[in-house]
């Protein structure tokens, strides 16, 4: 899943928690998941690399486009190979100058980004973006912020090397760029300015009085707490480590008096680490300093056994961590005002623990909140209480569901004995356009079991790329119509289910499968000459022809041009 899709968040400072904030970037707005990729815009996830450059399953960042915003012309700024501060506070940097800006900064933040007319994204973080940098250039010490045009060629290497994924991502570069890790924070000025100013300072902070441990823990989140008899040994050290290693996504302290911290009904004996949460048990100790062990002990004490989908900004990081899960996930869907959601609780929280170590999490949402899930997973505000799993490959719906009979559903879903569900269009009766609208439950009828030679589009309405490829399409199947054992085809992605057989991680995806049997992907370029000679190229024999010589037939299959150009794809 690309994670901006799913993920519901807050409205940025100056917007209505109505407004439709970032149309293709991590954030969501009030309304929830976005069906559009370019929908959600608060954590880490964004558009995914455009034209020239790098191309969600569930909502796999993010990542994502609609209906672009039009907006004001910018004017490009020309590299230099020294960083310069144009007018604006944010540094430029391209593959000229980067290593040697990175070098000079033991602490620098990184906005790779797209320009604005491919990523809205990007084009709604860059004042935001403008306005922390003006303010954190007075921070003492200074916090520098830069940026680089990822989708610029010469940018490509950098890109590469920073693992970007999507537009846009911003890492945190430390110890001239010995330490690299992703920005986790909040998206607009006065969030970025604040959650800047945590990182630039010690990874752990140590807590003297029962005034610190109270302003410091509070209501903050998740919070970790090291106790130590001094600040030194084996045991502190790796606290340290990890701290440093995991402190884009948890608050660390640490001291040297426990008696000052929060106690509940157990108290803290050190050396020993404390793990306090507005969730669950509240809190949970461990005395394992092994830098692994403290490692996975906090990311599984410090996520909640059921997630909660909402607009609160504290359950976002959570959200990311239940969609980057690969494993399989249970959503039950419903009115929080319904009056049995105490039993829909405790009936679901009593499921987690059943299965939840059968590789299943689980999430519990409020339909107000989810119109973008709905969407994305093609689910009907008119089934709710709605139990949804989504497995690797297949997905299983129990609409309006009832409390007790959730226990019961999950088991026959771990015994096997559920049918999964399919998302598809209505078959068309009428189809006799140059490009065939195939569904997903006739896919397997025009597609594989046809005889033909079918080029298959995966396309999203709202995709930007893929309404210029339409016309270019419609033009290849006229020019081939005469051809009856061609056929250019697509299908809706976002209004059906796309079969295990095609990895679609962008819009548009081309298939092609062949009369003989070859499925092959399409990453040739987008003119219709090129397609058509693609098609000629690698179609099987008619009935009754000579089959291509295999040599040449292999060589038409893996020759390319010498510089292959390179996908075009909106977010998923």
């Amino acid at each position: 899943l690309r994670l901006h899709r799913i993920l519901p968040a807050a409205p940025l400072a100056g917007t209505s928690a109505a407004s439709p904030r970032f149309r293709s970037c991590p954030s969501l707005n009030a309304n929830g998941l976005l069906v559009e990729l370019e929908a959600i815009a608060r954590a880490p996830s964004a558009c995914l690399p455009c034209p020239q450059t790098v191309v969600p399953a569930m909502a796999t960042s993010l990542r994502v486009p609609f209906a672009f915003l039009v907006a004001l012309l910018l004017l490009l700024l020309s590299s230099s190979s020294t960083a310069r501060a144009e007018e604006a506070a944010v540094l430029t940097l391209d593959a000229g100058n980067f290593s040697e800006v990175v070098a000079a900064h033991q602490f620098i933040v990184v906005e790779f980004y797209a320009p604005w007319y491919q990523c809205g994204h990007c084009k709604q973080l860059a004042p935001e973006y403008e306005n922390a940098a003006s303010i954190l250039s007075k921070h003492d010490p200074p916090i520098v912020l830069a940026k680089v045009d990822a989708n610029d060629k010469k940018n490509k290497d950098l890109s590469g090397k920073y693992d970007v994924q999507g537009f846009p991502t911003i890492k945190i570069l430390r110890n001239q760029g010995d330490s690299v890790q992703e920005y986790n924070g909040p998206r607009d000025a006065d969030g970025i300015v604040e959650y800047l100013k945590e990182q630039v300072g010690p990874a752990s902070v140590e807590i003297k009085s029962v005034e610190d441990a109270t302003n410091l823990i509070g209501d903050k989140g998740v919070v970790i707490v090291g106790v130590f008899p001094a600040f030194g040994g084996s045991e502190y050290e790796n606290f340290m480590a990890v701290a440093e290693k995991m402190r884009n996504d948890y608050d660390f302290l640490h001291t040297l008096d426990a008696s000052i911290l929060p106690q509940g009904d157990k108290p803290v004996k050190g050396p020993a680490v404390r793990l306090f949460k507005p969730f669950d048990e509240l809190f949970a100790d461990s005395q394992d300093f092994d830098k692994d062990a403290l490692q996975k002990f906090i990311e599984v004490s410090g996520s909640p056994t059921v997630v909660t989908f909402d607009t609160n900004p504290t359950n976002h990081k959570f959200l990311l961590k239940y969609f980057e899960n690969d494993g399989t996930k249970a959503m039950l869907f419903l009115s929080f005002d319904d009056d049995r959601i105490e039993a829909f609780k405790s009936q679901f929280y009593e499921a987690a623990k059943q299965y939840g170590e059968k590789n299943i999490s689980f999430l519990i949402g409020d339909v107000t909140e989810a119109q973008g899930a709905f969407q994305y997973f093609g689910l009907k505000e008119s089934e709710v209480p709605l139990l949804f799993i989504q497995a690797s490959t297949t997905k299983y719906i129990k609409p309006t569901v009832e409390p007790d009979q959730i226990l019961p559903w999950l088991k026959e879903y771990t015994d096997g004995t559920l049918l999964p569900h399919v998302k598809s269009d209505p078959i068309p009766v009428d189809n006799d356009q140059p490009v065939k609208v195939v569904v997903a439950n006739n896919l397997n009828d025009v597609v594989f079991n046809s005889g033909k030679n079918v080029l298959l589009e995966f396309y999203a309405p709202w995709c930007g790329h893929c309404q210029k490829l339409a016309p270019i399409l419609d033009e290849v199947a006229v020019s081939l119509q005469n051809d009856e054992d061609v056929m250019i085809a697509k299908m809706d992605a976002t209004t059906n289910d796309i079969p295990p057989d095609f990895a679609v991680e962008g819009y548009p995806t081309m298939y092609f499968y062949s009369s003989a049997g070859n499925l092959l992907s399409y990453e040739g370029g987008r003119t219709a000459e090129e397609i058509i000679d693609f098609i000629k190229k690698n179609k099987g024999s008619k009935p009754g022809e000579a089959a291509v010589d295999n040599d040449a037939a292999e060589n038409d299959v893996v020759e390319e041009p010498e510089h292959a150009p390179e996908s075009v794809k909106d977010e998923l």
